[in-house]
C-alpha cells in the first residue's frame, strides 16, 4: 500500500508538470492564433475560437473514446487499472466538452444569428456530454469497487458507440454544423497557417489531455487505497 502511494505521488507530480506545459502551450497557441494567423475573411475575429473549440472537440472524443475502449476491456479482464483509466479519462473529457459546449455557442452567435441550434452534431453531443454526468453520477452513489466498475463499464460504452455519430453526423444528416475541414479525403481545406496553429493546438490539448489523467489517476490510486484501508479497520 506504501508504494502505491508513493507511485500515485510521483504520477501526480509528472502529470501537474505536463499539464502546466501544456497550459504554457495553450497561452501560446492563442498568441499564434491572434498575431500570426490570418482572419477568415467570412467571419471575422470570431473565427479565432476555432483554435480551441476544435482542438477542445477533439479531447472530448478522445477521452470518451478511450473511457469506451477501456469499459469494454475491464469487463473481459476485469483489471482495476483499466476502470480507474476510464474514470480518468471521462473526467478529463466531461472538462474538455464543457468547453466544446461553451466555446461553439459563442462561436456561433455571430455566424449563425444564434446561440444554440438543436443541429445533430450538437444534441448528440450535448446527449453525450449528459451521458457522462450521469457516468459520473453513478460512480459517486455506488461504495461497491466491483459494482460501480461494472455498472460503469455499461455506460462507457454506450458512449463509445456515440462517438462516430456525432463524428459522422454533418455527412448523415441535414445540418448548419460545417463538414470537416482537415480531415478530408481531398485534403485540409485550410491555409497553411491556419492548419499549423491548429495542428499546433491539437498537440496542446493531447499534451493536455494526458497531463490531467495522469494527476486524475494518480487521485484514483490514493483514493483506492483509502478505500481498502477502510475497509481493512472495518473487517
Amino acid at each position: 500500500m506504501t508504494d502505491d502511494l508513493a507511485r500515485a505521488r510521483a504520477l501526480l507530480r509528472t502529470g501537474g508538470i505536463v499539464t502546466l506545459v501544456a497550459l504554457l502551450g495553450a497561452a501560446g497557441v492563442y498568441c499564434l492564433a491572434l498575431n500570426f494567423t490570418p482572419t477568415e475573411a467570412s467571419q471575422g475575429l470570431a473565427q479565432k475560437i476555432f483554435y480551441i473549440h476544435v482542438p477542445a472537440a477533439w479531447g472530448t472524443l478522445v477521452a470518451f473514446s478511450l473511457c469506451g475502449l477501456a469499459s469494454a476491456a475491464y469487463l473481459f479482464l476485469l483489471d482495476p487499472r483499466l476502470d480507474r483509466f476510464a474514470a480518468s479519462s471521462a473526467e478529463v473529457g466531461l472538462a474538455f466538452a464543457a468547453v466544446m459546449l461553451t466555446t461553439g455557442p459563442i462561436w456561433g452567435r455571430p455566424i449563425w444569428g444564434t446561440y444554440w441550434d438543436w443541429d445533430p452534431r450538437l444534441t448528440l453531443t450535448l446527449l453525450t456530454f449528459f451521458l457522462f454526468l450521469g457516468y459520473g453520477a453513478l460512480r459517486s452513489a455506488l461504495h461497491d469497487p466491483g459494482e460501480r466498475a461494472r455498472f460503469s463499464a455499461v455506460i462507457g460504452i454506450m458512449a463509445l458507440v456515440l462517438v462516430p455519430f456525432i463524428h459522422l453526423s454533418v455527412y448523415l444528416f441535414r445540418t448548419i454544423h460545417p463538414k470537416p475541414v482537415v480531415l478530408r479525403p481531398e485534403g485540409p481545406a485550410l491555409p497553411f497557417e491556419m492548419l499549423r496553429t491548429l495542428l499546433v493546438s491539437v498537440g496542446v490539448f493531447t499534451l493536455l489531455y494526458i497531463g490531467l489523467v495522469t494527476m486524475r489517476y494518480a487521485l484514483g490510486i490514493a483514493r483506492d487505497h483509502a478505500e481498502a484501508d477502510a475497509g481493512g479497520r472495518d473487517g
